[in-house]
């Protein structure tokens, strides 16, 4: 019998929150961000026996929802579909659907950055679809801790040096390691720059 390795501690999004909240009364919801960035494991969390998860990177389940998008969405009452910029034509469907049932929290979508700016998917969800931007991970989740700088400058306090305050080359250390969930996963500085080429 072979050990399983320890099971990988996931960090706290700070748009979680924000994604329970937009599901709870709006009818489609799209994570939208850059590759890499987090978006699949974020809807993995809210996602559930109620919500189950479709993705879109499986081929048969694509082919099913470029073939037949409306036969797709139709037995679907509520669900997670991931990389759904891969089917846009799914995106008509959901409108049926959503129209014709406009209970909250339908659907849960995650999508490349551009995803909501694409005209078909902004025209035929207006109104029906809230928009949760993703980007890396803010070195506040990283840290686990609250990240309040903006709202302190903007409230006209000054801004201080805590106890955990990173400077000089740490500094610098922290701002190469950046926040790909991926490039953290690397061991080595020459590791995380091999997967950002």
């Amino acid at each position: 019998m072979t050990d399983s390795p320890p099971p990988k501690k996931l960090i706290e999004r700070k748009a979680r929150p924000i994604v329970e909240t937009a599901l709870a009364d709006t009818r489609v919801v799209l994570i939208a961000g850059p590759r890499q960035a987090g978006k699949t494991t974020l809807a993995r969390q809210v996602s559930g026996s109620d919500r189950p998860f479709i993705t879109l990177d499986d081929v048969g389940t694509l082919n099913a929802a470029r073939t037949d998008p409306i036969g797709f969405i139709r037995g679907i009452k509520r669900a997670v579909i991931d990389e759904v910029q891969r089917a846009p034509e799914l995106i008509l469907a959901i409108k049926e659907s959503v129209d014709r049932d406009d209970e909250p929290g339908r659907f849960l979508l995650t999508g490349s950055a551009n995803l909501a700016t694409v005209p078909v998917i902004a025209d035929s969800l207006a109104g029906r679809m809230s928009v949760v931007p993703l980007l890396p991970f803010a070195q506040s989740e990283i840290q686990s801790t609250p990240g309040r700088l903006l709202d302190r400058l903007f409230a006209g306090e000054e801004p201080f040096a805590g106890e955990d305050t990173v400077i000089g080359d740490d500094l610098l250390l922290t701002v190469l390691r950046g926040g790909y969930p991926e490039a953290l996963r690397r061991s080595t500085p020459g590791r995380r720059t091999a997967w950002l080429e």
